[in-house]
């Protein structure tokens, strides 16, 4: 359940202060009053995870002044202005300078609710992204998320923090789901770049004319700025490249001409080609091609990243289990040899819907993991993967699962895990060792 937002109330009059407090905290709203702006600012940061509502007319720092240092502390800080009767122009221009909305007095508290609603509401979107965007811009963060043990993943987040230094223009394909559009953030983050504007434009979203003046303009008087000048110094992401008309194709190799070498705006491109058979140079003119290419990353298929799969699995069933306020799903053995002989046609993305399934399916009491990757497969028996393993590589992968999730249990308590596996300490202690798991991470 998200967490009530809280209510800055500022407002000089005590019985004013209170009664706007009891009546929004019966509303459900988290309030905390202050009888002058100089003591809300103390309270008051940046992220604030909450509105404020304040008078007009206050002794000392008045409403206005109060408005303006916070819009200067935090532009995207709702708020809601009260204003006596003849102060409506002021209360105007305080809308002007940035608040959110204004109350008349007297007002009517069911308008104050619905007021702070759509207040705090906003307040969340604002909070949200901006952590987002943090995120997203957090390099350590973002190699997290790229989960995996697996070789292939090793190697694929020793090339990202390669080519994150490196200058010049990436390509990335690689399957449906596999994460393309993480890597790309990942590259920016980890880059002399990362501190800088991060765009991104889908190739396949518009038709010629719109894509091209997106890309490159006019644009349309109070429409944003063509992304090859909004992106300027950073990095630009065209995801669907392939999907870039042949016109346009001229126009970007023209720009990236221009700008020399080592060029002050990096492209990404991203390609989604799904023909199979079919690859980025098929459809991408020549020069184009090489000149984005130069540095390539291509994404491995989730089937060919044996015990990450498991790995994964045991993670977002973890996430959707303790979204729905239920147990994750247990794995048996078949299970595991199942999840790791499926081919995976939606990568990344098909798994998680999976592991949300068994979550539900779990809390219910009823199905299976095989019928789920039947149905995902549309056949009368789970479809495996051609790519066939040794058996010695599947009792590994679950043998390394269940570990992992009895660790998880227990909270990594030795003698715990010991007692239910069955196992010597010593015997757990190779295992573990041979695995890669530390007691640390569990803890």
């Amino acid at each position: 359940m998200a967490q009530a937002m809280k209510i800055a109330i500022v407002d000089d009059e005590q019985d004013m202060r209170r009664s706007i407090s009891q009546w929004l905290a019966l509303s459900g709203f988290d309030t905390e009053t202050f009888a002058g702006a100089e003591d809300a600012l103390k309270a008051l940061g940046p992220d604030f995870p909450g509105v404020v509502v304040t008078d007009i007319k206050m002794p000392g720092m008045d409403g206005m002044a109060f408005l303006k240092k916070l819009m200067s502390l935090d532009s995207g800080l709702p708020v809601i202005m009260i204003t006596g009767h003849g102060d409506v122009p002021m209360a105007v221009e305080a809308m002007r300078i940035g608040a959110f909305d204004f109350l008349e007095k007297p007002f009517n508290p069911d308008r104050m609710t619905e007021l702070a609603k759509k207040a705090t509401n906003a307040r969340r979107l604002t909070l949200d992204n901006r952590a987002l965007r943090r995120e997203l811009s957090d390099g350590s963060t973002l190699m997290k998320k790229l989960i995996g043990a697996s070789g292939v993943m090793e190697r694929l987040r020793e090339d990202i923090l390669d080519l994150g230094q490196a200058e010049g223009h990436v390509l990335i394909d690689g399957e449906t789901g596999t994460g393309k559009t993480l890597v790309a953030h990942a590259l920016h983050a980890v880059g002399a770049k990362a501190g800088r504007k991060f765009v991104l434009v889908s190739c396949a979203a518009h038709d010629e004319e719109a894509l091209g003046k997106r890309l490159f303009g006019p644009v349309e008087e109070g429409g944003t700025m063509p992304a090859l000048e909004e992106a300027r110094g950073g990095t630009l992401v065209l995801e669907d490249i392939e999907a870039l008309p042949q016109t346009l194709q001229a126009k970007l190799l023209t720009w990236i001409n221009e700008q020399g070498n080592p060029p002050e705006t990096r492209i990404v491109a991203i390609s989604n080609l799904q023909e199979q058979g079919k690859t980025s140079e098929d459809v991408l003119r020549p020069d184009l091609y090489f000149r984005l290419a130069a540095m390539k990353v291509t994404l491995p298929p989730l089937r060919q990243r044996g015990e990450d799969i498991l790995m994964l699995f045991t993670q977002f069933g973890e996430q959707f289990a303790e979204e729905y306020g239920c147990d994750a799903p247990q794995v048996s053995a078949q299970e595991a040899a199942q999840l790791l002989q499926a081919p995976w046609p939606g990568n990344i993305r098909q798994l998680i819907n999976v592991a949300e399934r068994a979550v539900l399916q779990n809390r219910r009491g009823s199905g299976t993991i095989a019928s789920l990757l039947m149905a995902e497969n549309d056949e009368a028996q789970p479809v495996m993967t051609t790519e066939g393993k040794p058996l010695k590589e599947y009792v590994e992968a679950f043998e390394r699962m269940l570990i992992d999730n009895t660790m998880r249990r227990h909270k990594g308590s030795i003698v715990n895990v010991m007692d239910e596996l069955c196992l010597p300490r010593r015997t757990l202690n190779e295992k573990m060792a041979k695995y890669g798991l530390q007691r640390s991470e569990y803890l």
